[in-house]
């Protein structure tokens, strides 16, 4: 019963050190960040790149599955590795710049075989910050408003 009770204890803890992770599958571009980005330029995908879907989003981080660990020779998880990742929410894109932070590999066999990331929010711009706040407050369903949010601001 003690062992219960801090169990529970330590799990509220650690609920609350951490951002919220709210389950959404969305479609996924991930492409390697130029070495002198600017968070202007951050998520365009337009040379090489993997496609995928994210397995949950929070304030500071998401997780996406791919079907490969690397583009080309490069890994996409690693110390100081940027990356460029452009989601799709209901046709307009929210782009950010992450760092892959880790990494598992899922599947049943290799036919099948993919990986999931967990990678951290390191750069969005203004624009993207209050379309993905909006995503998490009201999620994907509510696309439709997610444009007109965006487009108030413009005035």
């Amino acid at each position: 019963m003690l062992r219960e009770l801090v169990s529970r204890f330590s799990s509220t803890i650690a609920e609350r050190r951490a951002s919220v992770r709210k389950k959404h599958s969305l479609p996924v571009k991930v492409c390697f960040s130029p070495a002198k980005s600017l968070v202007r330029s951050a998520g365009r995908c337009d040379e090489t790149f993997l496609s995928g879907e994210t397995t949950d989003i929070s304030e500071t981080g998401i997780g996406f599955i791919v079907s490969a660990i690397r583009i080309k020779e490069n890994y996409l998880v690693g110390p100081d590795r940027k990356l460029n990742v452009e989601m799709d929410v209901s046709g307009q894109k929210i782009r950010m710049q992450v760092c892959g932070v880790r990494y598992e590999r899922v599947g049943i066999h290799l036919s099948t075989e993919r990986y999931l990331i967990g990678a951290q929010i390191v750069a969005i711009n203004d624009e993207d910050k209050e379309a993905y706040d909006h995503l998490l407050r009201h999620g994907a369903k509510a696309g439709g408003s997610l444009a007109s949010v965006v487009e108030l601001r413009v005035e």
